[in-house]
């Protein structure tokens, strides 16, 4: 990401590093060559400081009435998004340190973020602010919908409006970032200062329509369990809740012992994907809170027998892709939902 835009990285880690663990993947991320992180809140910020982390982190959603003197104090910049958080980042300061903040402008998306109408008076007192030594105004930014190239291309330049109202007020931040994976890639005017890479961070496509390998990205979370039991049924056996799968012949049932409790979509049941040795098969009726099952038919599986769920599919594990397409929704959220309860081994390839 660095070669391909030219400018600085901010490696996005927030939700627990997109269910990586934040605090590897922070470190992974500076040794690669990012120069900051982004978490969403306080609190994540601060379990990076606790996990030795003391790169700079901006953290940019916080609950009303937020406070931020233990954030300030650990050196985490905060993303200010109302005058109200702006007042509060200033309270948080110190005679020994200005608190960093960045400015997050509403472009469209209709989320957080400053709004234009309120641009003058909000500039204006953070450009005071920073003047008396309460505060570092370190950036200006904002977030894309990735809807169209256009509708992202009008979100920039309504950001870039934004900076040149602020820079009429005094502000000179030095980075101004609206990029992340999709648009660091594909609209490389939006590059700006800094890009946020979170999904490309983990090796994963932010595209429709362009796997991992077609961008040059390895998957880094390959999702492995093993066989629990093996059952010889005849046909017509149901197979677990609903019995929305019966058997048409006699075959062999192997039981995984991972479910929705540990993320696995419910929605891909009877269509997720797996691999046992090296042949694919497809869950066989619902998933269930800890375990699901699959036909093998005749083929030899035993008790202790790898399954891969997904990993790099140019090693032949199916990808998160697979299993964002069989319950409706996206490989982000594939990752980011595998839970606690499943361990996480990191190893090098």
């Amino acid at each position: 990401m660095r070669r391909l835009t030219g400018v600085d990285v901010m490696a996005v880690v927030k939700a627990d590093g997109y269910g990586h663990g934040a605090v590897r993947s922070a470190a992974a991320a500076i040794a690669g060559g990012a120069t900051r992180l982004g978490v969403t809140d306080v609190t994540e910020a601060l379990a990076l400081r606790r996990g030795g982390i003391d790169a700079p982190i901006v953290a940019w959603l916080h609950a009303p009435g937020q406070t931020f003197s233990e954030a300030a104090a650990a050196g985490v910049e905060i993303g200010v998004s109302t005058m109200d958080q702006l007042q509060a980042a200033a309270a948080a300061a110190s005679s020994e340190y200005a608190v960093g903040v960045h400015l997050k402008l509403e472009t469209g998306l209709g989320r957080n973020g400053i709004p234009p109408a309120d641009y003058a008076a909000v500039f204006s007192e953070a450009a005071r602010l920073e003047r008396i030594g309460r505060l570092r105004i370190v950036g200006l930014f904002s977030h894309l919908s990735n809807t169209s190239p256009d509708d992202d291309r009008g979100a920039l330049a309504a950001f870039l409006e934004g900076v040149d109202e602020a820079a009429r007020l005094g502000i000179h931040p030095s980075l101004r970032h609206i990029a992340a994976t999709h648009a660091a890639i594909d609209l490389p005017e939006s590059r700006l200062d800094c890009v946020r890479i979170g999904i490309g961070l983990y090796g994963l496509s932010p595209f429709a329509d362009r796997t991992s390998s077609d961008l040059g990205l390895r998957p880094a979370m390959t999702l492995r369990s093993e066989v629990a039991a093996v059952r010889r049924v005849e046909a017509g056996h149901g197979v677990s809740y609903g019995y929305t799968y019966t058997t048409d012949r006699e075959t062999t049932l192997a039981l995984v012992p991972v479910g929705y409790a540990d993320g696995i979509p419910r929605q891909a049941s009877g269509t997720g994907p797996v691999v046992i040795g090296r042949q694919r098969f497809t869950v066989a009726g619902r998933v269930a809170m800890d375990q699901f099952v699959v036909d093998v038919g005749d083929t030899p599986v035993h008790v202790g027998d790898p399954v891969v769920l997904f990993g790099d599919p140019t090693l032949g594990a199916p990808g998160a892709e697979e299993w964002a397409d069989a319950a409706s929704t996206i490989n982000y959220e594939i990752v980011t939902r595998i839970g606690p309860r499943v361990p996480r081994r990191q190893v090098r390839s």
